[in-house]
Parts: structure tokens; C-alpha cells; sequence
């Protein structure tokens, strides 16, 4: 019923303005115009939001919206955590580091790659970044330092593959997406005292079977798998 609405509306938001639109502007930036008026078109306001739960972890709301052609409706359900990194990492004989722990989601215990939350001003848990002033640069400092904690292994080659919504259904945090090559091992984990993980190495055709058969759990991490290959491509 929804996008019967929505349909319904469009004409009357978009004559006035789309006519000197395209007599004024290239092809390409005429679609990217009526891009933006059918965003503005489709995009609903947040008119009441209560924070159910609050804590240094996460911010969990529930949301009034209003609607494009004006009707309100709730509860709709949200949160904010931090961003954080995933790091695609091989050794210097091409195997790939993951790590192996539990994942309360889903009572399973998971194989994934290396990731972590992104500390903001230093602040370990949650913090709040309504204008996501993180930076790649700061994103990828936690990514050293997250794997090397994690499995004791740096690397002096980096390329940053793709930031991207980690939820955009319902969360508003971005993952970070890294390649590290050629790392070694330096020193042992350095695990906090909520940490419980085990560090395994797998060739490619490992890593491919695992994603087939549902064993790699964390959806990012297999976005972040599939680009590295088509980095390597290049």
C-alpha cells in the first residue's frame, strides 16, 4: 500500500523543476537530478524517536516516521553502534588468517576474518558519530592494530577494498573493508578479557567451501572476500 502511495505522489513533486532541469545540464547530470528528486521523493522523516536502551554499547530506538505522502506510522526500530573493520588478511605463503570464536547472535561458534569496532576520540564502546567523522586513515589503524591483537601478525602491505553500511535496514554504522598482504608474525595475541579466539589458517579453496556451504557466518566478511578476489583480478 505503501508504494502505491509513494507512486502516486511523485508527479506532483516533480513538473515545476525537472523542464529547466534538462535544458540547463548534461545527460549525466540530468539522471543524477532525477536521482535526487526520486530520493527526495521516497524519503521519510523521523518525527519521534525514543531510546529504549542507552548504555556505552549501543543506542537502540524506536522510531515514529512520517512518511512521503505524509501519513505517520510506528514503531520502527533502529540502532547505533560503532563502525568497525574487517581485515582480509594472507601470510607470506598466501594462506589466509581467520579467526575462530563464539557469536551469541547465532549460539555458533564462527569462522570469520579479523574485525573490530573503531574507537572514536580513543573511546573504547560505543560513541556517538552523527556525522561519521571517521576517516579511512582512522579505520585503518584499527585494522593493524585489531590484527595484530587478535593474531599476532602485521603487515606493511594495505589497500582499503570498500566502506559500506554494515545494516541498512535497521543500524546506521559502516564496515571498513581491508586487504593486508604478505603479514608475519611478530608477537603473540594480545587479547581483551571478554576475547576467546583461536587463529586458523586456510588456503583459498578453504575459505570458498566454507562460503558455499553456509560456514562462513558474517555476511560482510564474504562481501569483503569476493572484492579482494576481484582486486587480485585487476
Amino acid at each position: 500500500m505503501i508504494a502505491e502511495k509513494e507512486q502516486k505522489t511523485e508527479p506532483n513533486t516533480e513538473p515545476n523543476t525537472e523542464p529547466n532541469t534538462e535544458q540547463n545540464t548534461t545527460p549525466g547530470t540530468t539522471a543524477e537530478t532525477l536521482l535526487e528528486k526520486e530520493n527526495e521523493a521516497l524519503r521519510c522523516t523521523p518525527v519521534e524517536v525514543e531510546h529504549v536502551i542507552t548504555d556505552e554499547w549501543i543506542d537502540f530506538k524506536k522510531i515514529r516516521l512520517r512518511m512521503p505522502d505524509g501519513n505517520e506510522f510506528e514503531p520502527y526500530y533502529g540502532f547505533s553502534r560503532r563502525s568497525y573493520v574487517v581485515v582480509v588478511a594472507s601470510d607470506e605463503e598466501g594462506k589466509y588468517l581467520c579467526v575462530r570464536q563464539y557469536r551469541h547472535g547465532i549460539d555458533r561458534v564462527t569462522t570469520e576474518f579479523v574485525a573490530g569496532g573503531i574507537a572514536i576520540d580513543g573511546k573504547e564502546g560505543y560513541t556517538k558519530d552523527p556525522l561519521h567523522t571517521i576517516t579511512t586513515e582512522d579505520a585503518l589503524e584499527t585494522a593493524k592494530r585489531e590484527l595484530e591483537e587478535e593474531t599476532g601478525y602485521v603487515s606493511d602491505e594495505w589497500r582499503h577494498l570498500l566502506t559500506v553500511p554494515s545494516e541498512a535496514t535497521i543500524a546506521d554504522n559502516y564496515a571498513y573493508l581491508f586487504v593486508a598482504r604478505n603479514c608475519r608474525k611478530v608477537s603473540p595475541q594480545k587479547l581483551d578479557e571478554m576475547e576467546f579466539v583461536r587463529v586458523h589458517l586456510y588456503e583459498a579453496s578453504e575459505i570458498e567451501e566454507m562460503i558455499r556451504d553456509g560456514e562462513f557466518a558474517q555476511a560482510i566478511h564474504s562481501l569483503a572476500w569476493l572484492l579482494s578476489l576481484r582486486r587480485e583480478k585487476k
